[in-house]
């Protein structure tokens, strides 16, 4: 596999859209993860694993298509799995600067 990432791949052809294919299918990664990691736009990769693989590999593009239905339908539980995180955050955060006014009035 070339290493074709980190801007270096900016030419539009049948070697991007497999390229992509192969890296999302290798890593089970997202749209978005595969759009940062070659440094582009996330509509460029979904068309390039959708329309353009179609036309360029049909057996790999199946593949995908699986993928990307199983990323579908499991992105609300990424979603609420975030919006846990950035909760437990906020609350982590609220609590270190409680400490931080309790230890200043004991000073």
């Amino acid at each position: 596999m070339n290493d074709l990432r980190f801007g270096e791949f900016h030419h539009a052809g049948p070697e991007r859209c497999v390229e992509l294919a192969r890296y999302m299918l290798e890593k089970k990664t997202t749209v978005r993860d595969a759009s940062r990691q070659f440094g582009v736009s996330k509509s460029t990769v979904h068309k390039d694993v959708t329309v353009r693989l179609q036309q360029v590999s049909p057996s790999l593009y199946r593949e995908v298509r699986e993928l990307l239905d199983l990323n579908k339908q499991e992105r609300h539980i990424r979603g609420g799995l975030a919006t846990r995180r950035k909760y437990a955050r906020r609350r982590s955060e609220a609590e270190e600067a409680k400490a931080e006014q309790i230890d200043g009035a004991k000073d």
